[in-house]
């Protein structure tokens, strides 16, 4: 499943909002079932980050070619990896 704008303005808005808290990896998988979801540390992943906020760096996955790997295309992304920020 490729990544739409309107994927990536939701998932944006999810992870922007003021009143951020509870499990936000888990409403990520609700509203996208489709993806493959991974949470991490954002200093567990050496890639520069697809998108950046304030709590969290997200890089997209391709797993499309037998061989999952960081892509920065959103039409090839089968997946996120969730990368929680430092305070």
């Amino acid at each position: 499943m490729a990544l739409s704008e309107n994927d990536l303005s939701e998932i944006e808005k999810l992870l922007t909002a003021e009143d951020l808290q509870g499990p936000v990896f888990g409403e990520l998988r609700r509203r996208f079932p489709t993806l493959s979801w991974t949470q991490c540390d954002a200093s567990d992943v050496t890639e520069d980050p697809f998108r950046t906020y304030s709590k969290f760096d997200i890089h997209l996955l391709d797993t499309a070619d037998h061989c999952a790997h960081i892509t920065s295309d959103p039409g090839r992304a089968t997946g996120v990896i969730l990368a929680r920020r430092s305070a």
